[in-house]
């Protein structure tokens, strides 16, 4: 779903975290969210924005290097777009759809 606000048109999507990750984002798993549908330049906004605007608005917790490693998604973290492994639908560079369902899963474990 697309939504028009004073700020501009927005997408509407879900993401979800589990394998550990919901302690970053208020110990919560899903998430519905808006997020733009361009970037600053005007460009579709695709899956890398998204990791970055989560670190931004989502993330309560100041461990960020559990979930990014050099701008990016770390090792260790699987990426799902509608059930699908992200590197099929293109990795960070998927564009983010209406009604998109994002996962990231943990398979990183302290021990």
């Amino acid at each position: 779903m697309t939504v028009e606000g004073p700020a501009g048109t927005f997408l509407t999507i879900v993401v979800e975290f589990t394998g550990g990750l919901e302690l970053l984002f208020s110990n919560e798993r899903k998430h519905k969210i808006s997020v733009p549908v361009s970037d600053e330049s005007g460009k579709p906004v695709n899956v890398a924005f998204l990791v970055q605007y989560l670190c931004e608005n989502l993330m309560k917790d100041r461990r960020k290097e559990m979930f990014v490693l050099d701008d990016t998604v770390r090792p260790g973290i699987l990426v799902l777009i509608n059930d699908a492994d992200w590197e099929i639908e293109g990795g960070e560079q998927y564009e983010l759809q209406p009604n998109d369902n994002i996962l990231f899963v943990s398979t990183l474990h302290g021990g």
